[in-house]
């Protein structure tokens, strides 16, 4: 039995902030491992155009994810809750193996359980080239 991950649902405005802070926290350490643990074990991702399930699944996608998008570097923004569920906006900045630089932007629906973790994850993502110079989460 794994524990709770606080804050849990149902979410009010001040909880929700946590939980939207500690993912981002949690994704801009590009650790696979530690940001896989926020998730069911039969988590339910769509990511773009692949759909993901389970926590295996997750751990592994997201060790691809950081492999080609370096120097990763995301910021979250709360747009609403309700219960359980959140929805996100997003913008990461990273850069390809040749050097070039992207803006992604995006926005996520989440749903958890009721010990805190995330149990569904939709995000469509759009990716812009930027160049080095225009980065602004540095």
């Amino acid at each position: 039995m794994e524990n709770k991950r606080y804050p849990l649902p149902p979410f009010n405005e001040e909880t929700a902030l946590q939980k939207v802070q500690a993912a981002e926290d949690a994704w801009n350490t590009r650790d696979p491992e530690k940001v896989c643990l926020a998730y069911t074990i039969d988590t339910e991702w769509r990511n773009r155009t692949d759909f993901i399930n389970g926590r295996e699944e997750v751990k592994h996608f997201l060790k691809a994810k950081w492999e080609k998008e370096l120097d990763y570097k995301l910021k979250k923004e709360l747009w609403g809750f309700r219960g359980n569920r959140m929805a996100v906006r997003f913008e990461y900045e990273w850069h390809d193996h040749s050097g070039q630089w992207f803006r992604s932007y995006g926005n996520e629906l989440w749903e958890f359980d009721e010990d805190g973790y995330m149990q569904k994850r939709f995000a469509s993502i759009n990716d812009m080239p930027i160049a080095e110079a225009d980065r602004k989460l540095l």
